[in-house]
């Protein structure tokens, strides 16, 4: 007979289980600039940070299959939406939580594999001070934050991070920011236990503006490819 207790210890086991791989993954930073929001992170090969959908950007750590399957299922939304109702009507909150529903069932169901990935969802607005970030777990639950975001495998670097995060102006020059994002995620993850391991396995940084103004099909822009 299956009891609340033994559900209770099987999504114990299932948490402890993903935050053990999710530990391994190397954190994604977004903070809101004058010019937009800026997404960094170091990867090892496929790209981490996408664009959802104008004015919207997705980034997360976890398994590959698992973020593409994130971001696929995102982009299918967002888009539907647009052509169903309007673009108005395609917001970050939107997106989130038709995501969360499918995810937690995944989570709670143990005749499915969950989904290992944490995800970063931001939305552009007029100002800094608007824009809006999600953060969404691998168990469908989700929060809401303004004027930067983390997602990093555990406790200790995401406070660290976030930490760093809150120091940058947003006047500071994409550039610039883009320097003490390098430096601020590099103090956090080198003084985790798995420091030398993790970073030794990154291969290169990307980075990328979701521009605040612009036309739309230039707003999203590859920083680590340019030189300032």
């Amino acid at each position: 007979m299956f009891t609340p207790y033994d559900w209770q210890e099987g999504i114990g086991n299932r948490a402890s289980y993903i935050e053990g791989k999710l530990s391994q993954g190397a954190p994604v930073l977004a903070v809101s600039l004058d010019e937009g929001i800026l997404v960094f992170t170091y990867r090892r090969t496929a790209r981490k940070i996408y664009e959802i959908y104008d004015r919207l950007i997705f980034g997360a750590i976890g398994q590959q299959s698992d973020i593409e399957a994130m971001r696929t299922a995102a982009l299918e939304f967002a888009h539907s939406e647009g052509f169903n109702r309007s673009e108005q009507d395609v917001t970050v909150q939107r997106v989130v939580t038709a995501l969360s529903g499918p995810i937690k069932k995944a989570f709670n169901d143990f005749s499915t594999a969950p989904l290992v990935a944490r995800s970063l969802f931001a939305e552009v607005n007029e100002r800094p001070e608007d824009d809006v970030y999600y953060t969404l777990d691998y168990d469908g639950d989700y929060a809401i934050g303004r004027q930067f975001a983390v997602v990093s495998g555990t406790i200790e670097s995401a406070e660290a991070l976030r930490a760093g995060l809150a120091e940058i102006d947003a006047a500071t020059k994409p550039a610039k920011a883009l320097e003490a994002l390098r430096k601020i995620w590099s103090q956090a993850v080198e003084t985790g236990a798995d420091a030398g391991e993790e970073r030794s396995q990154q291969t290169s940084d990307e980075a990328v503006l979701l521009e605040r103004s612009g036309e739309r099909e230039n707003r999203f822009r590859l920083l680590t490819e340019e030189r300032f």
